[in-house]
């Protein structure tokens, strides 16, 4: 049996094969999407993906024989609070705003470990996660044992030296039984 093909056929056929090949064109068009870790900070609107700094911190913990840590809601707060108080100052420094025991206390947090790694300058959460893997003191705070929640943030500044100003908590609240009053 033989298809003869006829011009509406061809034209048909024509037809189905530019659309099929307009597709796939199109397809490899569009940028691909870039991973969170590497998206910039440094410029107004820009958030950060606090579930895959989870899990990149996360991953570098269980890599390194410890447990995973969640994001707090209070933890995020008073992250977000000290990176935008050391961008509104301009200034790299843990206690702009007072002391990380201080901080957390004052929002309601009790914990019994609390660590803060902060830096400025690096535009990507990959970069930040980076510098702080490579110096000893950060390394030791997001390797620090019995922690297991954590707050992180980024604060653009535009007309500042470092433009980015980044923090991060780590912490493990505090689940003793408060003493009662006859026990004090």
């Amino acid at each position: 049996m033989r298809i003869a093909i006829t011009p509406v056929l061809s034209a048909l056929m024509l037809s189905a094969g530019a659309l099929a090949l307009g597709g796939c064109a199109a397809e490899r068009e569009l940028p691909p999407e870039q991973p969170a870790f590497y998206l910039s900070m440094a410029h107004g609107g820009a958030k950060l993906d606090a579930p895959v700094a989870a899990s990149m911190i996360s991953g570098y913990r269980q890599n390194n024989g410890l447990g995973a840590v969640e994001i707090d809601p209070v933890l995020m707060q008073v992250a977000q609070a000290q990176s935008q108080a050391m961008a509104s100052r301009n200034k790299l420094d843990h206690n702009v705003t007072g002391t990380l025991g201080q901080r957390i206390k004052t929002a309601g947090y009790d914990a019994k470990i609390a660590v803060e790694n902060v830096s400025a300058g690096y535009h990507t959460l990959a970069e930040a996660f980076s510098g702080w893997r490579d110096s000893p003191p950060h390394r030791a705070n997001m390797l620090h044992n019995g922690v297991t929640k954590m707050g992180i943030a980024a604060s653009y500044a535009p007309n500042t030296k470092y433009k980015v100003f980044w923090t991060l908590i780590l912490a493990a609240p505090d689940t003793r039984e408060p003493l009662a009053a006859a026990d004090r």
